[in-house]
Formats: structure tokens, sequence, C-alpha cells
């Protein structure tokens, strides 16, 4: 019998990482030592106190039920989170759970969009963006996300008519793969614009806690008026170290709150307690090391984007994210070529910027995922056996 995959299935592209995947398998099977920048899953260790109180919840029979729901606990937790970390004050009915943000973006054109609605998106941009509008059988537009202009959204430059029709925007600073941040007048024009075109606003809010150089990380719902246009997805993956745990939130304006709910009622139980329990613990926790992760996360930056600058690879210093976004050394204009070349030469593997959207080529994306001196061993590496 013939089974054919539903055709919404074709538009998914996972060609470029399932050819460094396997670029990266091939060298492991050569014994080829491996040094792997391609995934931004941080390497540091949960803290113990989130551990702990996941471990002694899942040993209570009752918490292996189905959750259904986010606890009254867990709901105040992040209400008390987003008053103490950003001077946010929200409601429990401005929160929902989503199982990781890429999940909830994933999901989020099937909650908002009718057929061909129009949805503004950045390019380059993280592909779970394009992949929730192509869900939600929305139009994409894109804005551009350029060196010239800062890596800033610059809405002044889309036709007007598309701005009419946008039903969202999604707005992700400090920026992946970019790792510019954007300041509070950036926003604030965003918002003028998502007022004057009854745009709404999703902010994706992942790494506000991993920002360099004495800049602001902050909440989209820190706006006036904010939660009237628009949510945000908020995550502990990051901050805390618990990307498996998919702990994430979509916080703001009611109405897209509870259509993400309603669509969400359909294909899941809630979250599990557990995990709820760890939520529970880091919001509530101390957060000394998410700062000192924060300092480690830039010098982790400066060690490799320093270390390549003295072979001649002039890499710009990330704002924030875990991060570094690298235009191609000269020689080169194909981002995918030059991460197999530089696989097969120095075994470092890394992303490449096509894989983020057209403007993303000529630029490869390095996470910051291995220790300062490691990173800068990796640039000395890249730079004597590639650059020269």
């Amino acid at each position: 019998m013939e089974i054919k995959h539903a055709s919404r299935l074709e538009g998914i592209k996972t060609g470029v990482f399932a050819a460094i995947n396997a670029e990266k398998d091939k060298l492991i099977a050569e014994g080829r030592k491996v040094y792997n920048l391609f995934i931004g899953t941080p390497d540091f260790e949960p803290p113990k106190h989130i551990i702990d109180a996941l471990v002694e919840a899942a040993k209570e029979p009752v918490n292996w039920k189905y959750s259904l729901r986010e606890s009254d606990e867990l709901l105040e937790a992040v209400c008390d989170y987003y008053k103490d970390r950003f001077g946010v004050t929200i409601t429990p009915d401005m929160i929902t759970a989503v199982n990781g943000s890429q999940e909830g973006m994933g999901h989020l054109g099937m909650a908002l969009c009718d057929k061909d609605d129009v949805v503004l998106l950045p390019d380059p941009g993280y592909p779970a963006f394009e992949a929730g509008a192509y869900f939600g059988e929305a139009k994409v537009e894109y804005y551009p996300l350029i060196k010239e202009y800062g890596f800033m959204p610059r809405l002044d430059l889309i036709d007007p008519e598309v701005l009419t029709k946008a039903k969202y925007i999604v707005l992700s600073y400090p920026s992946n793969p970019c790792g510019a941040a954007a300041t509070r007048e950036v926003y604030n024009e965003v918002i003028e614009y998502a007022k004057k075109y009854n745009i709404i606003i999703i902010n994706d809010n992942a790494y506000s806690d991993i920002i360099f150089d004495g800049r602001e990380g902050f909440s989209f719902l820190s706006f006036p008026d904010a939660a009237e246009i628009g949510a945000e997805f908020f995550s502990l993956s990051k901050s805390f170290n618990v990307t498996g745990a998919r702990i994430s939130f979509l916080i703001g304006n009611k109405k897209v709150v509870d259509a993400m709910k309603l669509l969400r009622s359909q294909y899941d139980f809630g979250m599990y307690t557990p995990i709820q329990k760890a939520a529970i613990a880091a919001l509530r926790g101390p957060r000394d090391m998410v700062k000192a992760q924060c300092l480690e996360y830039q010098k982790r930056r400066d060690a490799l984007c320093g270390g390549l600058r003295p072979y001649g690879w002039d890499i710009p210093d990330s704002d924030g994210t875990m991060f570094v976004w690298a235009p191609l050394p000269k020689g080169y204009t194909d981002s995918q070529k030059f991460c197999t070349d530089l696989a097969a030469k120095t075994g470092v593997i890394c992303t490449p910027g096509i894989s983020f959207g057209p403007l993303g080529e000529g630029y490869v994306r390095f996470a910051l995922v291995l220790p300062p001196e490691e990173l800068a061993e990796i640039a000395k590496i890249i730079g004597e056996q590639f650059l020269k």
C-alpha cells in the first residue's frame, strides 16, 4: 500500500540541518574530534534546588496523574517573577503554559490566523516562526534584518498595504540568530506601527537574561498598553538550563492567551506536575547563577570572536543570546558549503545562515556551548587549519 504524508508537510524545511547532522555523524564514525557548536543547548547544569523540587514531586504518586491545567501556585509564581524581574504586573488569566516556546510558536498561526491572513516575520529568523504561520495557512511577509540597520526591524520599508493586512508580527530580541539586542526605542516604534495598523505583537522573550556589555534585558509587557496589543513567549530554558523540561508560557493579551488555551485543550493535558514544581522552584529561587552565567557567556563570546580576529576573520561581538552571528570569511559566499568545508578540515560544526532565511546567506551561527578556554582553542584551530 502506498502511503503519502499530508501535503502541508512539504513546506517543512529540514534539508540543511539534516546535512549538517549527517556530516557530524560521519566525522564521529571516522574517529575524528568534533567540536559541536551547532545546536543551542546549554552545557551548564540546572541549579540543584530545581532538580530537587522535581525529584521530590515525582515521588508522590498523585503527581503522575493528568494535571489538566497550571496550578494556582505556578501561575502566582509567574506573576510574582514578572513583577520582581521585569517590574510588570500580570494576572493569572493572562498566562498559559506551552510545551516549550518552539511548540507554542509552531501552533500560534493555528490559534490566531484564518486562511491567507498575513503574518510578518523576521528574515533571518528562527524557523519555528515560519512553521507556525505555515500551519495556520497564513501568508508570510518578511521584514529584513540586515547589518546596515543593526539587524533591527524597519517597518517603514514595508508596503503600507501589507501592514494593513497583517494579523501579527513576531519580534525576537536579543535575536537568534543575529545576536542583536533591541533598545526600548525600537520596541516603542514597532508598538506605534502595531497600534496604527491593528497588528498583534508576539514577542519571543527567550534571551533577556543572556545580554552583554551592560545592556538591559526587558519584557515587551513592560511597555504601556503592551498587553492590549500583544503577548510574549517567556521561557525558563536558557536562563535556568532546563531545555529538556520544555517550560514556557504565553503571557499577555487575554484574547491571544485564550485562543492558545482553546487550541491546546484539544491535544494537551497540561504540564506534568513535577515539572510545574521545578518551574516554581526556578521562579521563586535565587537568580545569582543566572547573572553569573550571563557573564560566562560573555567571556565565551569574547574568546571565540577575539580569538578569530588575529587570523583576519573580523566577527562582530554579539549583543546577547548564546550565539555568534559570523559573516563568511573572504572566499566564501555559500554558507552551507562553508560549514561542510569547515567541518571536514577542522571538525568544527556550526549552522549555515541560509537555514534561518534567505537573508541569512552570507553568515554562519556558532553556539557558545563550550567553556572560554575551549572556544579559544577552537578559534586557534580554525585560524591555523582553515583560514591560513
